[in-house]
């Protein structure tokens, strides 16, 4: 039990951490927020690989669900890898700006999977606890019937 609320916490540092810099990034220079942005970046990349280990050393018990996570794990791993790359290159004003609302409409989606996520990690967690308790009560129930 205490993984799963150590893990709980470790994702509202996260968040916290997501907010922080939103408020931080107004108030920046555009190297600032680069180099933020590089941090936040290499971040992402090492936390959705350690995400991926995870998912990989579970195995053969994994059913598809998780092998659909893991699919999206490495597809989002790719799209930062281009997303470097397309970085490099210098833009006019009109495709700046293009690429700004794109990106802010890629933050506004990572942000609502990121919320998705949340949501599925509460059942999940609930779930579990359930789970848990209802395993309990058989074993209980059988100590009982053996008793008798």
């Amino acid at each position: 039990m205490a993984k799963l609320s150590e893990q709980l916490a470790d994702l509202a540092v996260h968040v916290k951490r997501a907010e922080d810099a939103l408020a931080a990034a107004k108030n920046e220079t555009h190297d600032k927020i680069m180099s933020r942005c590089e941090r936040a970046r290499a971040d992402a990349t090492a936390t959705t690989e350690k995400v991926n280990r995870q998912i990989q050393s579970v195995g053969d018990s994994v059913d598809k669900d998780w092998n659909a996570r893991k699919a999206k794990i490495a597809a989002d791993v790719d799209a930062l890898k281009a997303k470097v790359v397309g970085k490099k290159r210098e833009l006019d004003a009109r495709r700046a700006e293009s690429e700004a609302d794109g990106l802010e409409r890629d933050a506004g989606l990572a942000i609502d999977y990121a919320i998705a996520a949340v949501d599925q990690a509460r059942f999940a967690v609930l779930d579990a606890i359930a789970s848990r308790i209802q395993a309990e009560d058989r074993i209980q129930a059988e100590e009982t019937r053996r008793a008798a």
